[in-house]
C-alpha cells in the first residue's frame, strides 16, 4: 500500500477500530508511542488522529488522551405528519414513539415552563413584536441514556388565556397540541425549516461533542399555523446530526414506514 505516511498510519488504525480489535472507549496508543512505532514524525501522527477525528473514529479529550469514539446507531426521524394518523413528527410523544419502534429506549426529561421575551428570531416567526412576551416549554431528549436532542416551544402570550396548562409542568399525555386542540386552537399546518451548522458552545457541552466542531449539529425550526392560519407555536429542535437521520414522507405512505423511513 502506497500513499502518505499519515494516510497509512490513519488506515491501519481504522483497520483495527473497525474490526473490533480496538473497542469503543479504549485508548490510542500516545502520540509518541504512535511515532516510535511507525518511525514517523509527530506532525505525520497528528494528521492521521485528525483525520481519524474527522471520520468520528476517535475523540480526544483534553489532557486525557485520544480514545475509539463510541458507535452509535441512528435513529430515524420522520418530520412529515402522516395521513392516517394524524400524528406530527419529530417532536415530543412522536419522537418517543419513533425511537422506540427503531427498538430503542427514549425518554423525555428536564422539562422547564416559563414566560421570556421574544427574542428578534422567535418574534419573526411567530409574527409578534420583538421582546413581547412569549410562552417557553423546553424539555431534553435521551435515547439509551444518550443526550439526543434539545427542544424548545415558543407560543404566543395570548394563548394562555384559552390554553392556561400550557404554563403548567403537569401531565399532558395527550400531547400539547392535542390539549391545544380541546381549546379549539387546532394545528392544521406547519413549516420546517433546517440547517446543518457548528455547534455553540452550550451545545458542545451538551452533546459532548469534540471541541473541534467536526461534527455539526441540526437544527429544525417549526412554525405551526392554527385553523384560522395564525402562527400559534414556533419549535427549535437540535440534534446531533452524527445520531439522526431525517425522513419527509409525501402521499399514501404505507402506516408500516412511518418510523421507519
Amino acid at each position: 500500500m502506497t500513499g502518505p505516511l499519515y494516510r497509512l498510519i490513519a488506515d491501519r488504525l481504522r483497520r483495527e477500530i473497525e474490526s473490533g480489535e480496538r473497542q469503543a472507549g479504549a485508548q490510542i496508543p500516545t502520540e509518541d508511542k504512535l511515532m516510535r512505532q511507525f518511525h514517523a514524525s509527530r506532525n505525520t501522527v497528528r494528521g492521521a488522529l485528525r483525520e481519524l477525528t474527522t471520520r468520528g473514529l476517535v475523540t480526544t479529550l483534553h489532557g486525557k488522551g485520544t480514545f475509539v469514539a463510541e458507535r452509535v446507531a441512528p435513529i430515524v426521524v420522520t418530520l412529515t405528519s402522516h395521513q392516517a394518523t394524524g400524528r406530527v413528527g419529530g417532536e415530543g410523544l412522536v419522537y418517543t414513539a419513533g425511537s422506540a419502534a427503531s427498538g430503542r429506549s427514549p425518554e423525555l426529561r428536564d422539562l422547564e415552563v416559563g414566560v421570556r421575551r421574544a427574542r428578534p428570531a422567535i418574534a419573526r416567526s411567530l409574527g409578534i413584536p420583538e421582546e413581547a412576551e412569549v410562552i417557553f416549554r423546553s424539555q431534553n431528549g435521551y435515547v439509551d441514556g444518550l443526550r439526543w436532542s434539545r427542544q424548545t416551544s415558543y407560543y404566543p402570550w395570548s394563548l394562555a388565556a384559552h390554553a392556561p396548562r400550557l404554563l403548567g409542568t403537569g401531565d399532558t399525555s395527550e400531547g400539547v397540541a392535542g390539549y391545544l386542540a380541546e381549546v379549539n386552537i387546532i394545528q392544521a399546518g406547519y413549516q420546517d425549516s433546517i440547517e446543518w451548522r457548528a455547534p455553540d458552545e452550550g451545545e458542545t457541552v451538551y452533546f459532548d461533542l469534540p471541541p473541534d466542531g467536526h461534527i455539526q449539529v441540526v437544527e429544525i425550526r417549526r412554525i405551526a399555523f392554527d385553523q384560522n392560519g395564525n402562527r400559534m407555536r414556533v419549535t427549535v429542535t437540535t440534534y446531533r446530526a452524527d445520531r439522526n437521520r431525517f425522513v419527509i414522507n409525501d402521499g399514501a405512505v404505507p402506516l408500516s414506514a412511518l418510523y421507519h423511513g
